[in-house]
């Protein structure tokens, strides 16, 4: 692994992640690790006009693709760049609905608070 390498910029399009890797002179070696196994096909190629950044393509395969929470670890030398959470199925459906019962109950409290603090002040 080359000290200082980073990911940035990275987001999922057309079932691919791309992202941009920095702080290695020679292009790194990435590999992608989904539940212990390798993901084929990560592309690592030089970003045209700039030194030290390289492109980073990883496909998702279609096994990674299940229902919860999938995590697909970017790695380099044993060391993890980033992390791919995919979420989908009925966890996604009931993660969404704790999340929205968990922030109605903070906005009541803060509505009391603010209530008592009107009528105190």
């Amino acid at each position: 692994m080359t000290a200082g390498l980073k990911i940035e910029q990275g987001r999922i399009a057309g079932g691919v992640w791309e992202a941009v890797a920095t702080g290695s002179g020679a292009a790194p070696v990435i590999e992608a690790l989904h539940a212990g196994r390798a993901v084929e096909g990560v592309e690592v190629r030089p970003v045209t006009g700039k030194a030290g950044r390289f492109a980073v393509r990883v496909p998702i395969p279609d096994w990674a693709l299940n229902e919860g929470v999938q995590t697909i670890l970017v790695q380099s030398g044993g060391e993890t760049l980033a992390q791919v959470t995919l979420v989908a199925g009925q966890v996604l459906d009931e993660d969404i609905r704790a999340e929205l019962s968990l922030l109605r109950a903070e906005l009541d409290l803060l509505k009391r608070a603010f209530q008592r603090h009107a009528r105190e002040g």
